[in-house]
């Protein structure tokens, strides 16, 4: 029985032209339109006639080696945010930005003006960023080390938010008679000095409308998991059984509590990849037809991506051979990856084929009611709090979800039939964070 007080949380991820990696090749995929603003326009609309949460841009600094083999595109995320808040009016709006190769002052100035155009509706995908070839972007020659790059993190974050409130909430007096547009007692510098970075501040624009934009992290490592009990708000995470996602759940709420937090202070949202069709044998016919798009060349550089090994030349028809964990790439992506091929004693084909609809994220091919049924069983079994929903195809795929899925979870009752909050916060049902030390005088008084 679904508690009915917890709500059913779905954000939309958004890449060019469906996460399949071979959508763009897709007879129903228009694959230049991905370099088009009308584009994603249509899909956050899309996104919001279904009253997701939001939608969520990834981001990476470095032009993919493979790119020869498939579409892309690279709009920076904050950027095309921006320009879909001007016509959207509740969808929930990520992007994706690096602590490793970014300034805390530049990107909470990007943050707080996203937030306050939107009014409210912007979030932040925390990531520390493991790609060689993004460091090389930025005047460092190798990327730092995995340990170093989640302590900048930690920094990076303490000094974001700390930005954020250098303004109180009632800074802003905006006194037309008396000519006061600021309180200046209200508006501190920060004087930060720390091992990664030394700021002054304060921020030079107002608080953002939600305090903080909403903290979403999405590393499953050991460090990642304790980066993301300390700050996060929402979890991304790539999980391939109930079992697996239920330990993991388990174990990063049960973090929470030795940072003073609270399990409901953090939702976890698996990836979900679903290929819906109106029978089951149409949603396995289109899956197949996805895969037979597959180019192998394309999938082996990503599979030597997700385990930071050279296997572009491995035997496709043999298992998955033996492959050392690094120590500096995307460490809980490659246990999952090596995990599932080991497990169901797949070959490197087999394995490609996994992996070509969301990357070791789970795919669910059924009708819209078999969906709706992996959804509730997860949410209902201690699995998620929600799902971030990853469309093979776009827009089809994302519209085949809002039109055929998302009704029946709201008839079952998970899921809203109307926003019932203005921020992203308040979609997620999240508190806004208070201002911290702003007016020590006034709380010695009360």
């Amino acid at each position: 029985m679904t508690n009915p007080a917890r709500r059913l949380h779905l954000n939309a991820f958004v890449m060019a032209n469906g996460h399949h990696e071979a959508a763009w090749r897709h007879p129903d995929v228009r694959p230049t339109d991905a370099l088009t603003l009308a584009h994603y326009v249509d899909i956050a609309r899309t996104a919001e006639r279904g009253r997701l949460d939001s939608i969520f841009f990834a981001d990476n600094l470095a032009l993919p080696r493979n790119v020869r083999f498939n579409g892309h595109s690279a709009f920076e995320p904050i950027t095309l945010l921006s320009a879909i808040a001007a016509v959207t009016e509740h969808i929930g709006l990520i992007a994706t930005a690096s602590t490793t190769y970014n300034e805390p002052y530049l990107l909470a100035r990007a943050f707080a003006s996203l937030d306050h155009l939107s009014r409210g509706r912007a979030g932040w995908n925390i990531v520390t960023s493991a790609g060689q070839d993004e460091a090389r972007n930025v005047n460092l020659a190798e990327r730092p080390d995995h340990a170093d790059r989640y302590a900048r993190a930690a920094e990076f974050l303490d000094v974001a938010t700390a930005l954020w409130d250098s303004w109180a909430d009632d800074a802003v007096v905006a006194d037309q008679a008396a000519g006061i547009w600021a309180d200046v007692d209200a508006i501190r510098s920060i004087d930060h000095e720390g091992e990664h970075f030394q700021v002054r501040g304060p921020l030079n624009i107002r608080r953002p409308v939600q305090g903080h934009p909403l903290l979403v992290q999405a590393g499953s490592s050991e460090a990642g998991k304790e980066f993301a009990a300390r700050t996060a708000e929402a979890v991304f995470t790539a999980q391939q059984t109930l079992e697996d996602a239920q330990a993991f759940y388990r174990d990063l709420k049960g973090r929470l509590g030795g940072y003073g937090r609270s399990p409901e202070d953090l939702l976890v949202l698996p990836g979900i990849s679903p290929v819906i069709g109106r029978t089951e044998q149409e949603a396995r016919d289109r899956e197949a037809e996805l895969n037979s798009l597959i180019n192998p060349q394309y999938g082996l550089a990503q599979l030597s991506a997700m385990l930071d090994t050279d296997l572009t030349d491995v035997p496709l028809d043999e298992p998955l051979p033996d492959v050392a964990p690094g120590t500096e790439g995307n460490q809980s992506r490659f246990d999952l990856v090596v995990g599932l091929a080991r497990r169901e004693d797949l070959t490197v084909r087999r394995l490609l084929e996994r992996l070509a609809g969301g990357r070791g994220h789970r795919v669910v091919a059924g009708t819209p009611e078999q969906i709706a049924d992996e959804i509730e069983r997860w949410f209902t079994d201690g699995a998620a709090d929600g799902f971030n929903v990853m469309p093979p195809t776009l827009p089809g795929s994302l519209d085949d979800f809002v039109d055929l899925v998302v009704p029946v979870l709201q008839r079952r009752g998970l899921f809203r039939t109307e926003y019932d909050g203005a921020t992203l916060r308040e979609h997620y049902g999240l508190a806004r964070p208070t201002v911290r030390d702003r007016h020590p005088e006034k709380e010695n008084a009360a």
